[in-house]
């Protein structure tokens, strides 16, 4: 029974021995698999330790090989010297290089000029050139064949004389004008006549052109005196003769003196025209103008006497552009020169200039290394503390690792498995945390010192950058912000290179800043110019627009009437015709015009009234049509026609007189006085015409012995025995 109850509490008790093992070794299992733990744990450590001495290692190195770099750009010699050096020498270039530029400018400058006024000249020219295309084509085309073919001329050949006479002052162009007749200023002269009748025989028989050709006078008249001397008539108001008003090649001066008298045609103002009574008593004068009107004298071949009559001078329309020939000519010559000239000292300055750029370029170099060589010991000072501030402190899991076997080794009495019971890890997190927080503490030392130090330089910047204290960044400084390095060693670089090429631009001529300033306040001034004209522009074109309307829409109306009665008139005669307005350019107003066209034969077709197309006796038969559709349309007390009939063939001369005679006779109709030299027998009259017959001579009888009945009693009997 004692043995058996042994045996069962043994057994107990092993059962109970083997739990505390098994619980014991799976205690220890947990240890040794924390203890594997800790010791890779350990080994990552170790190796990143290591990693971390090799860091420092190498950045000591770097430090040294610094420190060395240092020692040697210490004991180079100071570069500020040369650099100023440098500095004088490229200012020196820079004030060289500006005179070259400003003389290269005041050649270009002159060359300009010169080409302006050329281009000025033959502006005008071409001014001159349209005009007369507009008047006449035929002699347009001419010109330019003349200039093609000028060659097959022996003489002198010069071009219409509106394009040749050059009147001295502009005020002067309407005397010029009215005293040549238009198809004279538009005729070439020339100065042999087998010159003019090549010419023609080109132009007019090969081209069919319809132009006008004058040969100058062989004995060259151009010089030839007046009858009196200008300061003869000054008493008078007369101060100039015409031909002193403007300049024209010989051929056409020589022409103008022979045929117009312009030597001899005295010139007057406003005195002249309130002693005209006393002006037309003088013999001598024959032709003569005041400010505003023309003068002709006639004296009567029977008693002697002077009649006078006067017309109003009108404003020029061509000569008022004054372009000087033979100036242009000579201007051609000299430009010619002149811009050989250029050319040539623009390349030596050109050559000049690129040999100053070279030596600058040198000098740049040579300053940018002096600049390098002089802030390379900031930089690498800076360099040097950049490094020192980067190496790491010590590991706190390697102090721990130094300080633990001492700790084994004061407590020998520990047991094994109470050592490996404690928690290193615990112990080396302490560490570290005392570590660490000693870190944490002088970053944020560091961060709180660069913090205060952003906050001034931004402050600053804010300053210069002319920005409230509280304003963002725009978006055109974040731009150019964006554009700059990252790391202070390269800005500095970057500063430096700035800084050097500053330095460089020391030699700028006052002149040559002093010319931009002038030239931006022009560019300003014109563009404020050009702002104001074109809305000044528009605001014409606006007026004109709305003037047009009111001007072109009754003109054409009334055309259209006109248009009406004469179209009537010229059915009346069998014959057809009609008037319209007509421009080429709607725009051009100046060139608005009536054009007439006429068909006096059945088998043509309606032409314009031409001195071409047209006989003198039709042109006086279409312009007494159009005239009396004018009259249609316009009341006056009455209305007088001279001459009109003279020049017309009899049957046209019939037709205009029927057509008179039923206009004038009408009830409505205003007075009407025709006045003729002649008029065709049996001419159907009415009762309502009375008939003046007017008698004039040096053999006339006074009226009171003037016996009506006798002559007409002498004329039937002179009929009768005929």
């Amino acid at each position: 029974m004692m043995n058996c109850e042994r045996v069962v509490f043994q057994t107990v008790t092993i059962k109970e021995a083997s739990l505390k093992c098994k619980q014991k070794q799976d205690q220890l299992d947990r240890k040794n698999k924390e203890i594997e733990d800790i010791k890779q744990t350990l080994r990552l450590k170790q190796m990143e330790e290591e990693d971390h001495q090799r860091r420092i290692s190498n950045t000591r190195r770097t430090i040294d090989d610094l420190k060395a770099e240092l020692a040697k750009v210490g004991d180079q010699p100071d570069v500020m010297p040369r650099i100023n050096a440098v500095n004088v020498e490229l200012r020196t270039i820079r004030e060289e290089r500006a005179k070259v530029e400003g003389e290269k400018a005041d050649l270009r400058r002159e060359k300009d000029n010169l080409i302006r006024k050329l281009n000025d000249m033959n502006n005008m020219m071409n001014a001159k050139e349209e005009k007369l295309r507009g008047r006449h084509r035929d002699t347009h085309f001419a010109i330019q064949w003349l200039r093609q073919n000028r060659q097959l001329f022996g003489g002198n050949v010069h071009e219409p004389m509106m394009l040749v006479i050059n009147v001295k002052d502009h005020r002067f162009a309407k005397f010029v004008e009215n005293h040549i007749s238009f198809h004279d200023l538009r005729a070439f002269v020339f100065q042999r006549k087998d010159d003019m009748e090549r010419f023609m025989t080109e132009v007019r028989d090969k081209m069919n052109l319809k132009v006008n050709s004058i040969s100058a006078p062989v004995e060259s008249c151009s010089r030839r005196p007046p009858s009196r001397s200008i300061e003869a008539l000054r008493r008078f108001g007369f101060f100039t003769y015409l031909r002193e008003m403007f300049d024209a090649p010989d051929e056409v001066m020589s022409y103008l003196c022979h045929q117009y008298k312009v030597h001899d045609v005295p010139v007057g103002n406003d005195q002249t025209k309130a002693m005209i009574k006393t002006v037309i008593e003088e013999p001598y004068l024959r032709v003569f103008y005041t400010t505003e009107e023309r003068y002709t004298l006639k004296r009567s071949h029977y008693s002697n006497k002077i009649s006078t009559s006067n017309s109003a001078v009108h404003p020029s329309q061509y000569l008022t552009i004054t372009v000087d020939a033979e100036e242009k000519r000579q201007l051609e010559q000299q430009m010619k020169l002149k811009l050989q000239d250029i050319e040539e000292r623009m390349k030596a300055l050109q050559t000049e200039a690129a040999s100053l750029d070279r030596r600058d370029n040198e000098l740049l170099a040579e300053k940018k290394h002096l600049s390098e060589v002089k802030g390379k010991k900031r930089q690498l000072e800076q360099k040097i503390s950049t490094k020192q501030d980067r190496q790491v402190l010590k590991s706190p899991y390697y102090a721990f690792q130094e300080g633990r076997p001492r700790l084994v080794r004061d407590e020998p009495g520990l047991r094994r498995i109470d050592y490996w019971r404690s928690p290193p890890n615990a112990c080396w997190l302490d560490l570290s945390h005392v570590f660490l927080q000693q870190k944490c503490s002088r970053l944020e030392q560091r961060k709180v010192q660069l913090t205060e130090q952003c906050k001034g330089l931004l402050k600053r910047a804010k300053t210069i950058c002319r920005m409230q204290p509280d304003e963002s960044l725009p978006e055109d400084l974040r731009n150019a912000f964006s554009k700059l390095p990252d790391t202070l060693d390269e800005i500095d670089t970057l500063l430096n290179e700035e800084r050097a090429r500053a330095e460089c631009f020391t030699g700028l001529s006052e002149r040559v800043v002093e010319e931009y300033n002038k030239r931006e306040q022009e560019i300003k001034h014109l563009e404020k110019e050009l702002e104001d004209r074109s809305n000044a522009l528009n605001a014409y074109r606006q007026n004109i627009s709305e003037a047009k309307e009111r001007w072109l829409n009754p003109l054409k109306q009334l055309v259209e009437q006109i248009n009406g009665k004469f179209s009537d008139f010229f059915r009346s005669m069998q014959c057809a015709g009609e008037v319209d307005l007509h421009s080429e350019n709607e725009e051009e107003y100046d060139k608005y015009g009536i054009r007439i066209r006429v068909k006096f034969h059945s088998s043509t077709q309606l032409h314009e009234l031409t001195a071409y197309h047209q006989s003198g006796g039709e042109r006086s038969v279409s312009t007494m049509l159009y005239l009396m559709a004018l009259q249609e349309l316009n009341r006056c007390p009455f209305r007088v026609v001279d001459e009109i009939n003279q020049g017309m063939d009899p049957v046209n001369e019939r037709r205009v007189f029927d057509i008179v005679v039923r206009t004038a006779c009408k009830e409505t109709t205003s007075q009407y006085f025709f006045i003729t030299p002649k008029l065709l027998q049996n001419l159907q009259y009415a009762d309502e015409m009375t008939v003046l017959c007017v008698h004039n001579g040096g053999q006339m009888l006074p009226p009171n012995q003037w016996d009506e009945k006798a002559f007409i009693k002498r004329c039937l009997e002179r009929k009768a025995r005929a």
